[in-house]
């Protein structure tokens, strides 16, 4: 037990001690984006503060919307010079590679040096920073997953000693003292472990930033189906027909019913725009390729996207691609295809990724080099996304075998010290031990449910995805528990 505290607290440590620089990294994610439009629009004579000007209304860009309206401030309002203003704001943003980028850049211009060369070179830095970052999030992740198991042993083992040291008060009940209740069994039952899988949620959303943005649609599919839970369990607790009805189908199948008529609408949901989105993040990568491949060929960049998106492709991306080359043939403004393709992709990666293309043409140029590190990038971040993926797969089964590991504990804890003294057991002391195991194995299938969202949210990226999680873990737990609760009383009837 010693041991284990001190594994948990090592753990625990090693994330916390990252809790500060963690904060910033979703700020600084957007840099190299930002930096390749600024780079793009350079080479086509575009100074960087009017590259700012344009970024002011780049909304999936919060950040850099939010330093490029204070650079524009000061120079349109307050009336400085745009290097002044660059350096103000390098010395006050919050972004340590951001500062170093205007720092860089208003050194360049006063010594005269080449802006193009400079702003590729911070360009090609900031791509390697963030590709190495994306690698080393793995092992952070994994550290998480890792501390949360921990965890839950430590609960475990707690319920364990819990239970044993309240079987005395359940003993003296059963010889006609006063029942004695097991406030701490519960105390760990509803309380710790909710408590526990909520705080390592908060970790995770704060490790884990995934590339799906607009995902309130699937959040809100929940809750109508929620509102019609609480209302039945209303309907349960204040109708004596209804709670009735529940106690002979057995609270834990009622309450597995519940979670997963409230999390099967949402997961519906979310497995529609996942096939499309990830099919996508899949393939934009070859598909800048193929447009920095065309570019070099000296071919426009209308006529590269359009040439790159008629290359036949096997995935349902290929079509988003078909209809963005009919609407630009068509003469539809590019910010309007924009907007119809933020209507149909969630993926921040793919649709930055189009922004940075329609910039491109709308300046009227772009450098097959400055392409080809974006093409570069995104290929890098998409192997980096892929072996996240494939490196954290392994971890969806912990959370099933504590779900199977927890539900058999509980079982056998609660039978070994209930049925011990069973020949001196009355039936109302029974009942109310029945009653007892009903509502805390009700307990320990919402908890399996709720960490559904975690690991959905370390594996996936997304709060979303663990709806799926959570219906599986709700119904492995009650599977566990029906037939540890069989097998228990089987043995029990043997034995007496």
């Amino acid at each position: 037990m010693v041991a284990t505290v001190s594994e948990k607290t090592n753990i625990l440590s090693r994330i916390s001690g990252t809790f500060s620089n963690l904060i910033f990294r979703d700020r600084d994610r957007e840099l190299p984006f930002a930096f390749i439009l600024i780079t793009l629009m350079a080479s086509c004579g575009i100074s960087p503060y009017e590259s700012f000007k344009r970024l002011m209304s780049v909304h999936i860009l919060p950040f850099i919307q939010k330093e490029s309206r204070e650079i524009v401030r000061q120079v349109e309002v307050l009336g400085k010079d745009p290097l002044k203003a660059m350096l103000r704001r390098a010395e006050e943003t919050e972004s340590k590679i951001f500062s170093d980028f205007l720092k860089g850049y208003v050194s360049t211009v006063k010594s005269g040096g080449n802006v193009t060369s400079y702003l590729e070179s911070k360009l090609r830095s900031v791509i390697e920073v963030q590709t190495a970052a994306a690698i080393r999030s793995i092992e952070k992740l994994e550290t998480l997953v890792e501390s949360y198991m921990v965890m839950l042993l430590i609960l475990l083992c707690t319920y364990i000693l819990s239970a044993v040291m309240s079987s005395t008060a359940v003993v003296s009940s059963t010889l006609g003292v006063r029942l004695g209740g097991p406030s701490l069994v519960y105390f760990i039952v509803f309380v710790a472990m909710p408590l526990t899988s909520i705080f390592f949620m908060l970790f995770a959303h704060i490790l884990q930033k995934g590339t799906f943005i607009s995902v309130r649609k699937v959040y809100y599919r929940a809750l109508p189906p929620a509102v019609g839970v609480a209302a039945l369990l209303a309907l349960v607790i204040l109708t004596p027909e209804a709670r009735a009805l529940v106690d002979s189908l057995g609270s834990s199948i009622f309450i597995t019913v519940c979670l997963a008529a409230i999390s099967l609408p949402p997961l519906i949901s979310y497995r529609r725009m996942v096939g499309l989105n990830l099919q996508a993040e899949e393939e934009m990568p070859s598909f800048l390729r193929d447009v920095s491949e065309t570019r070099k060929t000296g071919t426009s960049p209308e006529k590269s996207i359009v040439q790159s998106a008629r290359i036949k492709r096997s995935t349902a991306f290929s079509k988003v691609l078909r209809q963005v080359v009919n609407q630009i043939e068509w003469g539809v403004s590019l910010r309007k295809i924009y907007r119809d393709l933020k209507e149909r992709i969630n993926s921040w990666p793919v649709l930055m990724n189009f922004l940075i293309l329609i910039e491109t043409v709308e300046v009227g140029g772009g450098p097959s080099d400055a392409l080809e590190m974006l093409a570069s990038y995104s290929e890098k971040m998409r192997d980096a996304e892929k072996n996240k993926r494939d490196m954290l797969r392994p971890y969806i089964i912990l959370p099933f075998i504590w779900s199977v590991l927890m539900a058999l504990t509980f079982t056998f804890t609660f039978f070994v010290i209930t049925q011990i003294p069973t020949a001196y057991i009355s039936e109302a002391s029974f009942m109310t031990l029945e009653r007892q195991m009903d509502i805390l194995s009700s307990a320990m299938i919402f908890h399996c449910w709720l960490s559904g969202f975690f690991i959905g949210k370390v594996t996936k990226g997304t709060f979303a995805a663990g709806f799926e999680y959570s219906v599986f873990l709700a119904v492995v737990s009650l599977a566990s528990l029906l037939l540890s609760q069989n097998f228990m009383s089987t043995i029990v009837e043997v034995l007496m």
